[in-house]
C-alpha cells in the first residue's frame, strides 16, 4: 500500500493541498501520480486498524537514531531487557522495523524462529514470558537474504506490522527503527501517532559527527510533532573489564550529548559505556544484565531506564550520569 508522506520532496505541498502532485516541487516524487489524482487525500485506513490493535499498549516508543553505527538495535535490547526483569509483571515487547538490516532476532537470541499467524493476526515471538519480539527477520528463508524493496513496499509491511501482529496487552511497544528521517520513519510516526504515540528515545555517540545527526533527528520530531523523550549518550567510554579504566574512544570534542541537550532544550536521560562484553552478549543472543549485573553498563541502565519510565509516566526527568 502506497504512502502518500514517503520519499517527500523538500517544499512539498501537502497531501491536504490543492496543489498536491502538481507544482514543481512534486516533480521527481513516487507519489506524485497518487497525490495530483486526489487518492492521497482520502484518510488512510490503515490509521484506523493501526489504532483498535494497539489501544491495549500502554506505551508507545520509537528508538531513533540520526546515523548508523551508534548502537541503537543494541541499546532497544537492553532497553527491553531491562524494562522485562526490572518487573516480571511489565509486558514488554520490541518490534524491528529497520526492514533492510533486521539485527533484533539475533541480539535478541530469537535468530531462526518462525512467526505464526491465528484468528487474532500475527503472533510474536517470545524471550521471556513478558518478552516479545516481532521482525521481519522471522520472514526471511535465510539471515542472508536481502530485501530489495521500495518505499512504498517498507511502508505497507511496518502497517502490517502495526496492525496485524496480536500484541496483547502491553505495558511497553519499543519500536527500533533505521538510521535517518525516512519512509520507515514517516509511517511509524503517522500511524503510531494516530494510535497514542508517547514518544521517542533518540540514541548517539559523544563526537560531532554523530551529534550533527542526531540534530537533524530531534528536528524531524518536532516537524511530525514527535515528543522526544530523552536522548542517550552510547558508548560514551570504554571500561576495560579486568583493570576498569575508562577511555574515551569517541571524545565528546564539542560535549557532547548532554551540552546538545542543554543547547536544544530536550531531557537527557544519561551515558552508557562502551564494554567488549556487551557486544559478545548481542552476537549470542543473550542479556548482558543478566550475566553481568554488576557492570558498568548495568548501573547506567537502572539509571536510564528510571529516566524513560518517568518520562513516559510524564514525571519530570533527571539528567543521570554514567
Amino acid at each position: 500500500m502506497a504512502d502518500a508522506s514517503s520519499d517527500v520532496p523538500e517544499h512539498c505541498p501537502g497531501t491536504e493541498s490543492e496543489d498536491a502532485g502538481k507544482v514543481s516541487a512534486c516533480q521527481g516524487c513516487p507519489n506524485q501520480q497518487i497525490c495530483s489524482s486526489g487518492a492521497a487525500r482520502a484518510p488512510d485506513p490503515g490509521i484506523a486498524l493501526v489504532k483498535a490493535r494497539l489501544t491495549p499498549v500502554k506505551h508507545k516508543v520509537l528508538v531513533l537514531s540520526g546515523k548508523g553505527g551508534v548502537g541503537k538495535s543494541t541499546f532497544t535490547s537492553l532497553l527491553a531487557r531491562g524494562l522485562a526483569a526490572e518487573d516480571p509483571n511489565r509486558n514488554v515487547a520490541v518490534l524491528d522495523i529497520d526492514i533492510c538490516g533486521p539485527s533484533i532476532p539475533r541480539v535478541m537470541g530469537v535468530l531462526g524462529e518462525q512467526v505464526h499467524q491465528s484468528g487474532s493476526g500475527w503472533s510474536p515471538v517470545y524471550v521471556e514470558d513478558n518478552l516479545s519480539v516481532m521482525s521481519v527477520g522471522f520472514l526471511l528463508g535465510s539471515p542472508d537474504d536481502a530485501i530489495i524493496w521500495r518505499g512504498p513496499k517498507k511502508n505497507g509491511m511496518i502497517r502490517q506490522f502495526l496492525s496485524d501482529v496480536d500484541w496483547g496487552d502491553l505495558d511497553y511497544l519499543l519500536v527500533d527503527t533505521p538510521p535517518g528521517t525516512s519512509d520507515e520513519h514517516l509511517s511509524a510516526a503517522q500511524y503510531l501517532q494516530g494510535a497514542g504515540l508517547t514518544g521517542a528515545v533518540v540514541v548517539t555517540t559523544p563526537q560531532e559527527v554523530a551529534l550533527l545527526d542526531v540534530r537533524k533527528e530531534i528536528d524531524f520530531c518536532r516537524k511530525v510533532g514527535v515528543r522526544v523523550l530523552g536522548v542517550v549518550e552510547n558508548m560514551s567510554s570504554f571500561v576495560c573489564p579486568k583493570c576498569k579504566t575508562q577511555s574515551a574512544i569517541f571524545p565528546a570534542n564539542t560535549g557532547g550529548a548532554r551540552k546538545m541537550c542543554e543547547d536544544l532544550g530536550v531531557p537527557f536521560l544519561g551515558q552508557c559505556p562502551l564494554d567488549p562484553r556487551l557486544a559478545r552478549s548481542c552476537d549470542e543472543g543473550k542479556s548482558m544484565v543478566a550475566d553481568h549485573p554488576d557492570s558498568p553498563v548495568a548501573a547506567a541502565l537502572k539509571n536510564i531506564l528510571q529516566g524513560l519510565v518517568d518520562a513516559c509516566e510524564n514525571k519530570p526527568v533527571q539528567s543521570n550520569g554514567c
